[in-house]
């Protein structure tokens, strides 16, 4: 009695690294290994190790010795098989593949779907029956080997390998060749294929793409476990040759939307494996655009028209905010067909101000960008139509100083002699949106956003300097997103950019005008006496140092010619002693 419960309850071990050997798979073995034509397969999902039996190998040994080799058929399932010692005795044993060296690392067995259900203690696959094995026969036995350990045996039916991958379909007429060879026809048909794939990366994801074989509905079982596991199963199929399973996945993939990391991943896969056209031509429809960049229009020149042409103020401010973001060099996006030329963004900025002249001027019907405007945007007021239009000019002002491309309007809007006249004669209310496109100059300038040529900076505060003193009241009344601070800060660092005589100018200018109309005015206090300190503290500090250098040189020359004078006295006394020393020696030898 203990004996047979120590048989009964051993038989269910499951700590074999790889299948023993048994009568079954005799002289059986068939070893797959991945295609090496192209690029190597990756995968790109986390290596998926399977659970290892608490059994030890060396039990597992122990019973081996010990139990009928015909009654141990894989891990997990028990077959009570009687002994044939006819078979024992035709059929020598031979050596089972290349058992992992490492024993913690276990295997389980799995067995395709049979007919009748199995028994409960054995691990079932998932699949119909009907797409499973063919009158119940499992005659391959696979074994998936783990790159970084462990081991996955399953048990199949070889025509339903057949018919579904080329690779395994392959390796399966080699091995039924190979046995009909050495058979000699006896007992051939009751061996079982055995087939090793080694260096599996993920053994979960190579099972699953082995249970489609044995679907019939793959796009259901596709849309059950997602796009981006139906992308790795895609990678597998394409691996092993399964066609079926790789139309499926095609088909699924182009009918459902992707995320951004499931569209990277499938670029990444479509650079890996080469597919027929046929088969991916909707997929690579939407991922990439096949068309010649000359075919193509415009699009980013289409879209500034259009976000230039819009009147509803809503759509036009959330439509400039997506339009900047994608134009901007910072932009996550490729833009190798959106790239706004200088000649594009000028061209609109030219439209615009033609359309501030015909409003200003009361001839909107003039302007064929006021004509393309829709009816009933006509009939709004003329301060919203003015302001849309210095809108427009501010947002294509940003896209040009990420772009630097700025340079130029500062000269055109210098120019501007048209619109300063009809900004004297037009209405407070209205004349200080000109000045908007002034403001957002001078703080580009003020805060080196923008650089820009000495004429051109001196050419933009001499035309406009005057037109923002008289409307930053209104402006300050009507900021619209301005900040006035920083306005007043950049107006003062624009002046110090200019020469001490133009400065001179604007900043008594400025001066005058904000003693007469105070809080009204901008307040540049901080870069006038900047300037005041330039021009006259440092000039008096200036002028008495020349002045003492000159002091310093006259008196150097004076003290040399006293120098001079004294020497020149010395001299004539030393000769006046040496004549007089030379006469007296006269006399005295004369005596």
């Amino acid at each position: 009695m203990d004996h047979s419960c120590r048989r009964r309850r051993r038989t269910w071990c499951c700590s074999f690294a790889v299948p023993p050997s048994s009568p079954d798979n005799l002289y059986s073995s068939t070893h797959y290994s991945k295609p090496r034509q192209g690029k190597p397969e990756t995968f790109s999902k986390p290596n998926l190790s399977v659970p290892s039996s608490p059994q030890s190998t060396k039990s597992g040994s122990r019973m081996a010795g010990r139990i009928d080799p015909r009654r141990i058929l894989s891990p997990g399932r028990v077959s009570p098989i009687d002994s044939d010692p006819a078979a024992d005795n035709s059929a020598a044993p031979i050596p089972s593949p290349a058992i992992d060296s490492r024993p913690q690392l276990r295997s389980r067995s799995f067995r395709a779907p049979t007919p009748p259900p199995p028994p409960p203690a054995v691990v079932k696959e998932e699949g119909s029956a009907s797409g499973g094995t063919k009158d119940g026969v499992f005659d391959v036995r696979m074994c998936l080997r783990g790159k970084n350990g462990g081991c996955l045996v399953l048990e199949l039916n070889s025509m339903v390998l057949y018919a579904n991958s080329e690779v395994f379909a392959g390796l399966i007429s080699d091995y039924k060749k190979g046995s009909g060879s050495t058979s000699n026809g006896s007992g051939s048909s009751s061996k079982m294929c055995r087939i090793e794939v080694p260096e599996v990366d993920n053994l979960g994801l190579f099972r699953e793409t082995i249970e489609l074989m044995f679907e019939d509905d793959l796009i259901k079982k596709l849309s059950k476990i997602g796009v981006f596991r139906s992308i790795d199963v895609l990678e597998v199929a394409a691996g092993i040759k399964f066609t079926r399973g790789v139309l499926s996945c095609l088909k699924y993939l182009e009918a459902v939307p992707w995320t951004e990391e499931e569209e990277e991943k499938l670029r990444s896969l479509f650079t890996r494996f080469k597919f027929d056209d046929a088969t991916t031509r909707d997929i690579l429809a939407r991922l990439y655009l096949n068309d010649s960049e000359d075919s193509q229009p415009n699009v980013a020149m289409q879209l500034v028209w259009s976000i230039t042409c819009s009147t509803d103020a809503n759509a036009r401010n959330e439509l400039k905010s997506l339009v900047k973001g994608l134009l901007s060099k910072s932009s996550v996006y490729e833009k190798n067909h959106v790239d706004l030329s200088k000649e594009d963004l000028y061209s609109v900025c030219h439209s615009c101000l033609a359309s501030l002249v015909s409003l200003f001027e009361g001839k909107s019907d003039d302007n064929p960008h006021e004509r393309s405007s829709p009816k009933k945007d006509m009939n709004k007021p003329l301060i919203e139509r003015i302001a849309r239009q210095v809108d427009n000019i501010n947002w294509l002002l940003e896209i040009m100083f990420d772009g630097q491309l700025a340079e130029d309007f500062v000269d055109i809007w210098a120019n501007q002699g048209q619109l300063l006249k009809l900004h004297d004669d037009a209405s407070p209310m209205v004349r200080y949106e000109l000045s908007r496109v002034s403001a957002t100059l001078f703080v580009a300038i003020g805060t080196r956003k923008l650089q820009c040529r000495l004429e051109a900076r001196s050419g933009l505060l001499q035309a406009w300097f005057k037109p923002m003193l008289l409307d930053f009241g209104w402006l300050q009344r009507c900021k619209k997103g301005l900040d006035m601070k920083a306005l007043e800060e950049a107006m003062g660092q624009a002046l110090l950019t200019l020469p001490l005589k133009q400065q001179h100018m604007l900043f008594m200018e400025w001066f005058r005008y904000f003693s007469k109309h105070g809080t009204e005015c901008p307040n540049l206090s901080k870069a006038f006496q900047i300037w005041w300190r330039r021009s006259f503290l440092r000039g008096s500090e200036t002028h008495d140092i020349e002045s003492r250098k000159k002091k310093m040189r006259s008196s150097n020359s004076r003290r040399k010619k006293e120098d001079k004078e004294e020497d020149g006295v010395h001299l004539s006394v030393f000769h006046h002693q040496q004549q007089h020393q030379q006469q007296q020696q006269r006399n005295n030898g004369g005596g």
